[in-house]
């Protein structure tokens, strides 16, 4: 608690209120009176306290009415309230304390019985405190902007994203296709000083050498057949903001150089332009190439790679943090109901398995077409394995999955819903005892589906 705590004194007798007054004021709390029970209400609702010291026995509205009315939901006080009670009325403080009260002090009380109550009321409150923060943390850490993960493979991504977003340093993000390679692009930038400034993003690998060239640096008028006004480049586009560039393993060796002396100098000239033009742009580039291989095919820089590389940050493949998967399918479930104005639809605990046990060659842009897939064509009000596009696939070989327990598991399913889950007959085809399969299903977690 970095402010001093507050605490207010509800007693009837002056000379206790004072005595504990200035006690307290002493120690360094921030401390006020009140002579009744009405008083203290009233300054409940209009300032919040950490400690209410409360007497029981007072004329008019009592203690325990009072921490009753304290307690109640239109005071909203988060303060925790200590009893104050002679030895005659113990049994009422009991009661105050399963109306709410704190604990409850005997009088008379030394001043260091009231500070270790009080120290113990601070504590406990921090620890709530800390508690509600961790929480919220851990909540806001399963997503940051628009990716998604609790694994930890995603923690460390969203770790690296918040340190390299407050520098300028240039990013090179690895990773294969579909995995969020733009999104932690955009997540950078709209954590960065330059947040307010454009993002610019250039698909390399979908244009052809001469267009990309153009679409970067820009032209002037007349600089090739069809140029008939001049245009303004991305790297002109993205002036004080960040450049994007996704697929940068696929552009060629000369555009490469010019990439190059952008990146050394901050400046270039249009397309037929003799004007050197100077940008302030952050440079974000990603790929799903294994660019070290490239370099040793000369089919890419090592210089321009190295001026890529500063930092580095690899999405995992989705079949490398499966726990996501659920979280991933409900935030895409949520985000397509909306779209197609459709009431909330859940995921069947066999269909999630289904999800868990498929290896994702497409990532989560894989994934989310499966979701929306889902719910265009399910009828009932959860995904089933059947609106799954490979609920009902025959293995062949380029789709075995590449663990020897999941091909074990699969087989043994295929072989328990051939025999109708019949154990004897299954077990027999297996080849193995019952108590073996039972082993098994208890080992894979198999469960007949629906």
């Amino acid at each position: 608690m970095t402010r001093n705590p507050r605490i207010l004194i509800v007693d009837d007798e002056a000379a206790m209120r004072q005595s504990l007054y200035d006690w307290l004021r002493e120690d360094g709390y921030d401390v006020d009176m009140a002579a009744s029970g009405e008083d203290a209400v009233a300054m409940a609702q209009e300032k919040n306290w950490d400690v209410i010291l409360l007497d029981l026995k007072m004329p008019g509205m009592d203690g325990l009415e009072t921490l009753k009315r304290l307690k109640a939901k239109e005071i909203d006080t988060e303060a925790e309230v200590l009893m104050m009670t002679a030895y005659a009325t113990i049994d009422t403080a009991v009661e105050a304390m399963k109306e709410g009260a704190f604990n409850y002090l005997v009088k008379p009380f030394d001043p260091d019985e009231v500070e270790m109550e009080i120290k113990r009321i601070i504590s406990h409150k921090e620890l709530i405190l800390e508690n509600i923060l961790l929480r919220q943390t851990l909540e806001e850490r399963s997503e940051y902007d628009e990716i998604i993960g609790k694994s930890d493979a995603m923690q460390e991504v969203f770790e690296l994203i918040s340190h390299v977003a407050k520098t300028d340093s240039t990013i090179l993000i690895t990773g294969e296709s579909g995995t969020g390679k733009e999104l932690v692009a955009q997540a950078i930038h709209g954590n960065s000083s330059r947040c307010y400034m454009p993002f610019i993003a250039v698909s390399c690998g979908a244009l052809p050498d001469s267009l990309l060239e153009s679409e970067l640096f820009g032209y002037e008028r007349g600089a090739f057949t069809g140029a008939e006004h001049s245009k303004m480049g991305r790297f002109e586009m993205a002036d004080k903001g960040t450049l994007f560039l996704d697929e940068i393993g696929e552009i060629s060796l000369k555009t490469q150089v010019d990439l190059l002396r952008v990146l050394q100098g901050k400046e270039f000239n249009r397309l037929g332009g003799r004007a050197v033009i100077k940008v302030d742009v952050r440079i974000l580039a990603a790929t799903n190439r294994d660019l070290k291989k490239a370099i040793e095919e000369n089919r890419f820089r090592e210089d321009l790679y190295y001026r890529l590389n500063v930092i580095s940050i690899h999405m995992p493949p989705l079949r490398e943090r499966k726990e996501d998967i659920p979280l991933l399918a409900e935030a895409f479930i949520s985000k397509y109901c909306l779209e197609m104005n459709k009431e909330r639809v859940k995921l069947a605990p066999s269909a999630q398995r289904l999800l868990m046990d498929y290896d994702w060659p497409g990532n989560v842009r894989e994934l989310e077409n499966v979701i929306e897939r889902a719910l265009v064509i399910g009828q009932g009000k959860r995904i089933v394995p059947e609106d799954l596009p490979f609920s009902r696939k025959e293995l062949s070989p380029g789709t075995f999955p590449s663990s020897l327990k999941m091909m074990e598991k699969i087989h043994i399913e295929k072989i328990l819903e051939k025999n109708s889950w019949n154990i004897m007959r299954a077990a027999r085809d297996l080849d193995i005892d019952r108590q073996t399969l039972y082993n098994k299903i208890a080992k894979y977690k198999i469960e007949r589906r629906e």
